[in-house]
């Protein structure tokens, strides 16, 4: 497969959003009771419109009830405010992602509060997900840059390349309808991957190894973020709006990182050993329509004649920080736009998604609560711009194609009572991070913290030592111990 040159991606620039309304939060004293009840209200905005860094939402413990007073009585008295008006102004100027992005070397103005630093709470042991307690500002979410790719063949073997890149190449705009038949070659043309084996981290840490000496900031940065699979941060901002699965997730600490690595639950096992044939089938008309959608080569034409293989996949690996969280992140990326306005990565990126036709109002509300929550985490986080769904009939065949701008997704449930929100996102999965940090404080490779949860509960947390859920392999714990001098001469440099 011919590989395409790649070029370097440009320094991450961060998001820049304007300042909110201010609460009408009263005086020093009760902003010092809110700090004390464990809500953090931050340092008043500016004027509307000035640019601010915004702080990631801190969590209330599920046993405080003064902070749930102090915080209702503070929510009454913001009646009115717009949530999501600072992302609205820039929307409306804005047509990408890049848009909402600051040039590199802007600097944002830093506003003095004569509130004391409060005290660090102890850690807490769960962490409610009720949408009401994230409903805050949009957080701080540095410009996603991607650092490198890798690459998985047939065989599921690494590559550090982008051999396995495929090109966007949709059928003619002014041509016949799509006629895709997603049903075509299975399950004669059919390789799924092998559920079984429990990769966890294990490619990115490949990779991570590999580049170590590479990363902006040196080992110092690393020692600080937080080191995790895009699709793992995905459940995490859906959380606070799933209502039907778990999950759990395993962190360990090692030379000051975080790493995180989801752990199949039981349901899922149950779940994926008793899967029926036409969810079997369902999975690969999602593979067979990129098979549709993409060339081997730019201004190649796709070849759907041959084997739908999930073992072979295209990462991109990235860098962000969401609040005060630095992140290190890896996830499949579907294909590349070689007709895209940027060709600097993840902008030239398109996420591919199959649904099934809609044809009442009903069908398209309950498509926009849910399945478009999931298709704008999974491609925000990464900064991809672009969600191209083929809408199929019962009998399989794609009928209708569809793009779905990012940035645009949350138009659709904006005045929906019963929508989602970004902010409320976000915020959970800043808070989470912030949880994991407080509880993970024992750097050991061997110890992990088992995070679960469970619809309508908290998360909480569980210690275990070595198997099953310990995730980093031996050969990564020794290849990266050989450069601990190094690391402990090193600085931690802000992010």
């Amino acid at each position: 497969m011919t590989t395409a040159p790649r070029t370097r991606p440009r320094g991450a620039e961060p998001v820049s959003l304007p300042a909110p309304a201010p609460l009408p939060i009263g005086s020093g004293r009760q902003l010092a009771r809110a700090e004390r009840a464990g809500v953090h209200l931050g340092p008043a905005s500016g004027a509307a419109g000035s640019a601010v860094a915004l702080p990631a939402l801190k969590p209330m413990t599920a046993s405080s009830d003064a902070a749930t007073t102090l915080l209702q009585s503070l929510r009454r008295a913001s009646d009115g405010l717009p949530r999501w008006q600072s992302v609205e102004k820039v929307e409306a100027r804005a047509g990408s992602f890049e848009e909402l992005m600051e040039p590199r070397g802007t600097k944002r103005k830093t506003e003095k509060t004569e509130v004391a630093e409060p005290k660090l709470p102890r850690p807490m042991s769960s962490l409610r997900t009720e949408p009401a307690l994230y409903s805050g500002p949009f957080p701080f979410y540095r410009r996603p840059s991607e650092l490198g790719c890798f690459s998985l063949d047939a065989q599921r073997q690494y590559h550090g390349d982008a051999r396995a890149l495929r090109y966007y190449s949709p059928p003619p705009i002014n041509g016949p309808g799509p006629d895709f038949d997603l049903r075509d070659g299975y399950p004669d043309r059919y390789q799924p991957r092998d559920e079984e084996v429990k990769e966890r981290l294990d490619h990115l840490l490949r990779w991570l190894l590999e580049h170590r000496h590479q990363l902006e900031g040196g080992p110092g940065w690393l020692a600080g973020a937080t080191v995790t699979w895009r699709g793992h941060l995905t459940k995490l901002l859906t959380t606070p709006y799933e209502r039907q699965e778990g999950w759990q997730l395993a962190a360990s600490r090692f030379q000051g990182t975080l790493y995180l690595s989801e752990v199949e639950t039981p349901a899922a096992r149950a779940q994926r050993l008793a899967r029926p044939p036409l969810l079997r089938e369902l999975m690969y008309m999602g593979y067979k329509f990129e098979q549709y959608m993409c060339a081997d080569k730019p201004g190649g034409s796709p070849d759907p004649s041959g084997e739908v293989n999930t073992n072979v996949a295209f990462c991109s690996v990235l860098r962000s920080r969401l609040g005060s969280h630095p992140l290190l992140f890896s996830g499949e990326v579907d294909c590349m736009n070689p007709q895209a306005p940027s060709t600097q990565p993840p902008a030239c990126y398109v996420e591919l998604k199959t649904s099934k036709e809609m044809h009442s109002p009903g069908q398209w509300r309950s498509f926009y609560r849910h399945k478009l929550l999931k298709w704008w985490a999974q491609s925000f986080l990464p900064g991809v711009p672009h969600v191209v769904a083929g809408f199929r009939n019962p009998e399989g065949f794609i009928c209708s194609l569809k793009t779905f701008p990012t940035m645009e997704m949350f138009e659709n449930v904006r005045n929906d009572r019963d929508g989602w929100n970004p902010s409320v996102c976000m915020n959970f999965c800043a808070a989470f991070l912030s949880f994991a940090q407080s509880t993970v404080v024992q750097d050991d490779p061997r110890l992990v913290h088992l995070f679960s949860w469970e619809p309508g509960g908290p998360v909480t947390v569980s210690v275990h030592r070595d198997a099953p859920y310990a995730f980093l392999p031996t050969w990564y714990v020794e290849a990266m111990t050989q450069d601990l001098p190094s690391l402990s001469k090193t600085s931690s440099p802000k992010d």
